[in-house]
């Protein structure tokens, strides 16, 4: 199952890499409610990658001594490609040595 809690459909697979949006390509109006703006194309294993369209998103949370708080942004695409990735950004950077891998490539479809 995934963090969304779908089985993941036939043809999907599991990748787990970080991408790097293209800097002023983030959904402005997502950002201006306080939420993780969807980049509008980025970079993955060294190949520009455009969306075409938005499927689905959602939210992810976790919990810390009994608070409850939201850790994952989720979305589905689809490239101008026809792949449909799952991605999603984290709250916080995994690393502290490179805050900057906030974007990650969960499953791709092709």
């Amino acid at each position: 199952m995934s963090e969304a809690g779908d089985v993941h459909p036939p043809g999907e697979e599991f990748v787990g890499e970080a991408l790097v949006p293209t800097p002023g390509s983030f959904d402005a109006a997502a950002m201006s409610r306080g939420e993780a703006g969807v980049p509008r194309e980025f970079t993955w294993r060294g190949e520009q990658h455009v969306v075409a369209a938005l499927l689905a998103s959602w939210k992810g949370t976790g919990q810390d001594r009994g608070e409850t708080y939201l850790q994952r942004h989720w979305f589905r695409v689809r490239t101008v490609g026809g792949a449909i990735l799952t991605i999603y950004c984290e709250r916080q950077a995994r690393n502290a040595k490179r805050p900057k891998s906030r974007w990650w490539v969960y499953t791709v479809q092709k």
